[in-house]
């Protein structure tokens, strides 16, 4: 009988130190992995994915995928529920919003939308241009480059008898939303017939040509000569380095600005504080003598209740993260795309947002 009882004192010793001798082998307990994904829009998309490798650089246990895919999908498929960031250049409509009540409209930087074209002889001029004639241009009513209202706008330039190529995203876009919301705002005629979305029914141009995302756009303007285009400001280095030029636009004031250091934060500084809670507002066409006429938040549309508390803290951290002035929002990333940081009445609205995730 003693032993029987000494072998099974052995025995349960032997487990003992066998347990102790695996966990040493096995090391600490590794912290599970958060998989995030983000997609939606080609101007966002540079600058997460300047992000992304930072901060998860730091945060090993958090991977989030990139995709650049169009505005429109991103709001789809983070209202689905197959995305947790939804990148968008265009906040939700009144009528998405009923539909989506617990969605958020989270803005991130501002950002702004160049005017581009491709015309042989003059890609070194700021052109002069105004949203009624570039309406014309996309509507079929203005044919030529030479056009009288072009030519009033631009006085002394030779401006070519060649057929002008409107390029328009094939995709959901919300560039496409910030480009037809200038061209609504600013002639009555567009308004109308067409309007603004982050999709619109184009007008039947022969000349015209569809392009998928912003690379796309920059693609279409080098292959077609007396082109014109509309590009997110992420990608002002690719339109600098394939040459194109780049248009003074007639703002709300009735004076021409080129897009710069100067009238970028002059527009940013007469919206921002009309920002409303929700931060659903359109910047476009701002006042003020000084001011670029397309420029906008830059949101992440999120679903207020995702699948976990830890899934949403992950993501609250990483947000957070993304708007602090030390961290995403800090010029060593946002000058890399041209954009600009929050102002801080905008940061505090959305970090309330931010919040609200759960």
């Amino acid at each position: 009988m003693t032993m029987h009882v000494a072998k099974r004192r052995i025995s349960k010793r032997g487990v003992v130190i066998a347990a102790a001798a695996m966990i040493a082998i096995a090391g600490p307990a590794v912290a599970a992995t958060t998989n995030l994904v983000e997609t939606g829009s080609s101007l966002l998309y540079p600058l997460f994915n300047l992000w992304v490798p930072a901060y998860t650089q730091s945060h090993p246990d958090v991977r989030i995928n990139t995709a650049s895919t169009g505005s429109g999908t991103g709001i789809a498929q983070s209202i689905e529920g197959i995305a947790q960031f939804g990148a968008s250049d265009a906040y939700l409509s009144d009528m998405q919003m009923k539909k989506n009540p617990g969605m958020l409209n989270i803005p991130v930087a501002i950002s702004s939308q160049m005017i581009n074209y491709n015309v042989p002889g003059l890609n070194d001029k700021n052109l002069k241009l105004d949203g009624p004639v570039i309406a014309g241009m996309y509507d079929g009513q203005i044919r030529y480059w030479d056009n009288a209202q072009i030519k009033a706008l631009n006085p002394g330039l030779p401006l070519p008898h060649k057929e002008i190529v409107p390029i328009h995203r094939a995709d959901g876009s919300g560039d496409t939303f910030m480009f037809t919301q200038f061209l609504s705002f600013s002639d009555t005629g567009w308004h109308n017939k067409i309007g603004y979305g982050t999709s619109v029914s184009w007008p039947s141009v022969p000349s015209a040509i569809g392009a998928t995302g912003n690379p796309g756009m920059v693609t279409a303007m080098k292959n077609s000569p007396y082109s014109i285009a509309y590009v997110g400001v992420s990608f002002k280095s690719e339109t600098d380095k394939a040459g194109f030029g780049e248009a003074m636009l007639k703002n709300r004031s009735g004076k021409f600005v080129k897009l710069d250091e100067r009238t970028v934060p002059a527009a940013a500084a007469a919206m921002v504080p009309k920002t409303p809670k929700d931060e659903r507002i359109s910047m476009i066409f701002a006042p003020g003598a000084e001011s670029y006429p397309i420029i906008n938040y830059e949101y992440v549309i999120v679903n207020s209740k995702q699948s976990s508390p830890e899934t949403a803290k992950v993501m609250r951290d990483f947000l957070n993260w993304a708007v602090n002035e030390k961290g995403g929002n800090s010029m060593q990333y946002l000058k890399q795309v041209n954009f600009l940081p929050l102002p801080p009445s905008a940061r505090a609205l959305t970090m309330k947002q931010i919040a609200e995730i759960h």
